[in-house]
C-alpha cells in the first residue's frame, strides 16, 4: 500500500484486446456496409445543394435558398457523422492519449455556428422582402424542391434499417427524412403561388425553413458547446451517477467525480471512492464500470479508491476542489 495511506485502483471499463483496451460503447464506429451510404448520401445532396442554390437566384426563391442552406449543414452534418467515425477509430498518442474522438465535438459546435449564421442571413431577408414583394417562377421552384423530396426521400431509406442501433446512423435518418417533408413543403408554396399569385408565400416559406432550422441547430448548438466544455453529456445525470456509486457496498464517501464527453457518442467518468474496510479487488472494480456502462452509457470509467485516513486526506476531497 502507498505510503501516503490510500489504496489506488484504476479501471476503464473496456473490452481488451490484447493487453490494451478501447471503448466501444456508445456506437462510436459506424458500421462498415453503412460506408456506402454516407458516400452517396453526401454525393447525391451535395449536387442537389448546388443545383437548389443556383436555381434559387434564376428562380429568385428564397425559399429555395433557405432550403439549399438547411441540405448544406445536413450534407456537413453527414460528412462530420463519417468522418467522426474514421477518427474515432485512429489509436491514442502520446500527444493525444485519448485518441482523436473529441475532433467531432469540434466539428458538431462549427457546424452549428455556420448553419446558424447562413440561416440567420436568409431569414433577415425573406422578412426585407415581406415589405417589396419580388416575383418568383413557381414552377421553377416545384421541380426542383421536387427533386429534393425524391433524393432526400432515398437517403434516408439508405439509413432506416440502421436507424435503431446507432446513433450517428439515426441522426442520418431523421436528418434527411425531415430535409424530403421541407422539400414537400417547398414544392406546396411553388404550387400556391402559380395558382394564386401570392408573391409573400415565398418569403413566408423561407421563414418557416429557417425557424425549423434554427430550432434544430440551436439544441445541436447548446449541447456541442456542452461538450465543449466538459459538460455532462445530455442523458445523463450527475446526481443520479452520485447516488449509485455512493450506494455501493462499503462505499462511505464519494468524491473528485467527473463526467464528461470524450467524444459525441461515448462518455468518461473519473471518481475518488473511500473504502475504509475491505479493500478493492478487480472483481469490485469490474461490476462497478459494468453497471455504469449498461445503466448509465458510461463506457469509459477511472475510480480510485481510498482508505480515507485522516493523516493524509485527498486533496481533491473538497466539493469546491477541481
Amino acid at each position: 500500500m502507498p505510503e501516503h495511506g490510500h489504496e489506488h485502483h484504476g479501471d476503464h471499463g473496456h473490452d481488451h484486446e490484447g493487453g490494451g483496451g478501447r471503448s466501444h460503447a456508445g456506437h462510436a464506429h459506424v458500421p462498415a456496409n453503412f460506408g456506402r451510404a454516407f458516400a452517396v448520401g453526401i454525393i447525391l445532396n451535395t449536387g442537389f445543394v448546388a443545383a437548389e442554390a443556383i436555381y434559387g437566384v434564376l428562380a429568385n426563391s428564397l425559399a429555395l435558398l433557405a432550403d439549399a442552406g438547411h441540405n448544406l449543414g445536413d450534407v456537413l452534418g453527414l460528412g462530420v457523422a463519417w468522418l467522426a467515425s474514421w477518427l474515432a477509430s485512429r489509436p491514442p498518442s502520446a500527444r493525444f492519449t485519448y485518441g482523436l474522438r473529441g475532433s467531432s465535438i469540434l466539428a458538431a459546435l462549427s457546424n452549428a455556428t455556420v448553419l446558424l449564421l447562413v440561416t440567420g442571413a436568409i431569414a433577415w431577408e425573406a422578412m426585407l422582402r415581406f415589405n417589396h414583394p419580388q416575383p418568383a417562377a413557381g414552377t421553377t421552384i416545384m421541380i426542383v424542391a421536387a427533386g429534393g423530396v425524391l433524393i432526400n426521400g432515398a437517403t434516408a431509406l439508405m439509413f432506416m434499417s440502421g436507424r435503431k442501433t446507432d446513433l450517428n446512423i439515426r441522426g442520418a435518418f431523421t436528418h434527411m427524412a425531415s430535409d424530403a417533408l421541407i422539400a414537400l413543403g417547398v414544392v406546396a408554396a411553388g404550387g400556391l403561388i402559380l395558382l394564386t399569385g401570392w408573391l409573400w408565400l415565398d418569403p413566408a416559406i423561407s421563414l418557416v425553413i429557417s425557424a425549423v432550422v434554427i430550432w434544430g441547430t440551436w439544441s445541436l448548438m447548446r449541447e456541442s458547446l456542452n461538450l465543449a466544455l466538459a459538460g455532462v453529456p445530455v442523458g445523463v445525470d450527475h446526481a443520479v451517477v452520485r447516488e449509485f456509486l455512493c450506494g455501493l457496498s462499503g462505499v462511505t464517501e464519494v468524491h473528485d467525480l467527473h463526467i464528461w464527453g470524450m467524444s459525441t457518442t461515448e462518455t468518461a467518468l473519473t471518481a475518488h471512492l473511500v473504502k475504509p474496510l475491505a479493500p478493492a479487488d478487480d472483481a469490485f472494480l469490474h461490476d462497478i464500470c459494468a453497471e455504469l456502462k449498461s445503466r448509465f452509457g458510461i463506457g469509459h470509467a477511472t475510480l480510485q479508491v481510498e482508505r480515507g485516513g485522516e493523516a493524509e486526506p485527498c486533496v481533491l476531497a473538497p466539493e469546491h476542489t477541481v
